[in-house]
């Protein structure tokens, strides 16, 4: 007989995102703090546009494992894609160290998470403190698909037009994926010069990871620049690392994902490390 803590950590793993998101439309919007009891700390890091609740339920799950979890709110997001205009990439990095600090008080084994550009976050985190456990990095990218363009169209478009709206290939755009129902449609174009700038940084900063690393990417990817993990898996300085490609999957997979054991595998290589 399954005891209770199991019985959740299946229902997480193979609920459907959907019906959970209409369960949990209060949440969407928010950060969130599960306190845990095995004494060790996960940092949920999310991307650019989007919200904490991307990753809520990889959350749930390594609660449910003992982790207390930990997701901030990136500045700027969760509200209006106006309020993302002028913020910097510095001011999320911020955000970060604060959540990362604040769960330091309470824990000495912290493990970081992040996805897409919360992962450039999180390895940023990581290289410049080495007490952290562990990393996972899920599409993260090492450069953005034509990034030397996107800078020029960014900066040539700015002074007509202030938004821009997504795009998303037909295979994986969905109106129904939690990933786009959670996510400004829109964005500010000033805000893309941020996200060239953290690429840019992370980048720099990759060789001072040093912790052990699991890194994921959609093999379907368009918006890393292709390369990106074998890249980022080359240059991080960690002894301990390794990668895994996801098949039939969108840029940030961990809100849609239903298969390929991502959950259990992120769970294995933390607790390992």
């Amino acid at each position: 007989m399954e005891n209770p803590t199991e019985e959740k950590e299946k229902a997480v793993v193979s609920g459907d995102p959907k019906s959970l998101y209409h369960d949990e439309l209060v949440f969407i919007d928010k950060p969130f703090y599960f306190p845990g009891t095995n004494g060790r700390a996960v940092l949920l890091v999310h991307g650019w546009t989007t919200t904490p609740y991307e990753l809520r339920r990889l959350g749930k799950y390594l609660h449910a494992k003992g982790y207390t979890v930990s997701a901030p709110l990136l500045t700027g997001h969760g509200t209006v894609p106006a309020d993302l205009e002028n913020v910097s990439w510095e001011a999320w990095n911020k955000d970060v160290e604060r959540a990362y600090f604040e769960l330091k008080e309470k824990h000495k084994k912290i493990y970081v998470v992040g996805t897409s550009l919360g992962a450039s976050l999180a390895s940023i985190l990581a290289g410049s403190n080495s007490e952290i456990s562990g990393l996972v990095l899920m599409a993260m990218p090492y450069r953005l698909q034509s990034e030397k363009l996107l800078f020029l169209f960014a900066r040539i478009i700015l002074p007509f037009k202030k938004y821009y709206k997504k795009y998303y290939p037909p295979s994986f755009g969905s109106s129904a994926m939690v990933t786009r129902k959670i996510s400004y449609q829109t964005y500010p174009i000033k805000s893309v010069l941020e996200i060239l700038k953290l690429a840019k940084f992370s980048r720099r900063v990759i060789g001072k990871v040093t912790q052990p690393c699991f890194m994921l990417q959609s093999s379907a990817d368009h918006i890393v620049a292709k390369k990106s993990l074998e890249k980022i898996f080359e240059k991080v300085s960690s002894k301990v690392k390794q990668k895994k490609y996801l098949k039939d999957a969108y840029h940030t997979f961990i809100s849609d994902i239903k298969n390929e054991n991502v959950f259990e595998e992120i769970f294995d290589f933390l607790d390992k490390n």
